[in-house]
């Protein structure tokens, strides 16, 4: 069993459809370990997107983030964050195959309804900082 990392972003958290994609998920096969509701800190922003801080879409993607709550889920399947990845579609819902997350909520290139790590170190470091208490990783 691997792990990563899965957020809903707030364009979908606003459109009620929670549910909807952790159904999807578990359909899929992963096993759902935790979920946290939660509203993105500036701290927390600039730390999770660290990566983009000198890019010219950082801003909007930061107000973006705050706009409305997000709901975390740390999932667990064999070969997790290439699965997930795959189930979330292309990051452009118009270029994501059907049936995929993103293909079927996404809006557009920022509105696409979720985030998934994209690497087993990022999976650890986003889970690290929206899960500071690490209860997961304890309990192994």
């Amino acid at each position: 069993m691997n792990i990563t990392l899965m957020l809903i972003k707030p364009d979908a958290t606003n459109r009620h459809l929670i549910g909807a994609i952790l159904k999807m998920v578990e359909d899929d096969g992963f096993q759902i370990e935790f979920l946290k509701e939660f509203f993105m800190t500036d701290e927390l922003a600039a730390e999770f997107y660290i990566e983009h801080q000198n890019k010219e879409f950082y801003p909007n993607l930061i107000q973006f983030m705050q706009s409305e709550k997000i709901v975390a889920a740390i999932l667990t399947k064999d070969n997790a964050v290439m699965e997930l990845r795959k189930l979330l579609g292309a990051t452009n819902p118009e270029k994501a195959v059907e049936g995929t997350i993103r293909a079927t909520y996404g809006e557009s290139l920022r509105r696409n309804s979720v985030h998934g790590s994209d690497s087993d170190e990022s999976a650890i470091r986003e889970i690290n900082l929206i899960f500071p208490d690490n209860k997961f990783f304890s309990k192994k």
